[in-house]
């Protein structure tokens, strides 16, 4: 039989993401609701190692639900990483009597909280929290929407510039290992060109698309490039690749880094992250452990953390059609 849980920590780990607040907000009011304390750890797993805490009631979290990035700060802990760390970790929670962890954050903190959690048989819920949709087990990470939104109002900005001054754009968005911000922004703001970790296209098959696009008509032209794409060494050198050979391009980069990760979260982010949440701390109050939350066909589903941990999620080919559709 389980044990009854009387005390939920939280932590907030990796990358920051818009809607993480919201989350916080979730777990703390889903606690008050079921009678249950809830503590607050600060900088990720490093609060745990350093009893970096405090408890948390319905009003600590008024007010934020609307707020990007998370109170309770982020970071990503080497200590964590080594049984020493971990065991600093576990003697803080069993002082404070701290029975289970809702866990907000990717597949690195679900990987640091499945082993602690086996090590030390502390039950461990993951909310999946990054601005990547890089997650397996759920078609929506928090953050991701409200990301989305954000990079195509900046490339429908810098198309207007592109137009005025007949320019090739390289948008370089974040997406080290998925392409799910690229291919979707691309379709969303009408690029006509998409460069994803998952599907390698080749300089020459993208000297053809541009070449093609001009012959038909374009004076300016958008390309969406994820950071992890394989075709070049990086954005920069890409576009210096096009200048080279096709020298009628004016060709600039824009590279959105972090304020992609950065504003006020969807209504959509906000709500997910209140369901997800909120069934996080069911869970565990259910005896459950060592699962994520997550979304599928508008359903909060569980996956368990080894298929998380283990698996890749996949991008959708359709989109990809799509897309070469969309872009003649």
């Amino acid at each position: 039989m389980s044990k009854k849980i009387k005390r939920i920590g939280v932590i907030t780990s990796g990358g920051d993401a818009p809607g993480m607040n919201a989350a916080i907000r979730a777990v703390v009011r889903a606690c008050s609701y079921y009678h249950v304390s809830c503590y607050g750890f600060y900088n990720g797993y490093n609060g745990l190692i350093n009893g970096n805490f405090e408890e948390l009631d319905a009003r600590s979290v008024r007010n934020i639900i609307n707020l990007g990035g998370t109170f309770l700060k982020s970071a990503r802990s080497k200590e964590f990483r080594t049984k020493e760390g971990r065991e600093k970790a576990y003697k803080v929670l069993k002082k404070e009597q701290v029975d289970g962890l809702v866990l907000i954050g990717g597949d690195g903190t679900f990987t640091g909280g499945q082993i602690f959690s086996r090590e030390y048989d502390i039950p461990v819920i993951g909310v999946p929290g990054t601005i990547d949709n890089d997650i397996y087990g759920t078609s929506h990470t928090i953050g991701y929407d409200t990301a989305l939104n954000t990079v195509v109002e900046a490339i429908d900005k810098i198309r207007d510039t592109a137009s005025s001054h007949d320019r090739l754009f390289f948008i370089e968005v974040m997406g080290r290992d998925a392409g799910f911000i690229a291919l979707n922004t691309g379709i969303g703001a009408g690029a006509e060109e998409i460069l994803i970790p998952e599907e390698n296209l080749g300089l020459d098959r993208l000297l053809d698309s541009l070449e093609k696009s001009r012959r038909s008509g374009k004076n300016s032209s958008i390309v969406i490039v994820s950071e992890g794409d394989k075709i070049g060494k990086n954005v920069f050198q890409l576009a210096d690749y096009v200048k080279e050979n096709l020298p009628y391009y004016d060709a600039k980069v824009t590279v959105l880094g972090h304020i992609q990760r950065g504003g006020i979260p969807s209504c959509f982010d906000r709500v997910l992250a209140s369901r997800m949440s909120v069934k996080a701390v069911e869970l565990l109050l259910d005896g459950q452990k060592n699962v994520m939350v997550g979304l599928k066909d508008d359903d909060i589903i569980t996956c368990p953390l080894d298929d998380v941990i283990h698996e890749k999620p996949k991008i959708n080919k359709d989109l990809l059609r799509i897309s070469e559709i969309l872009s003649t």
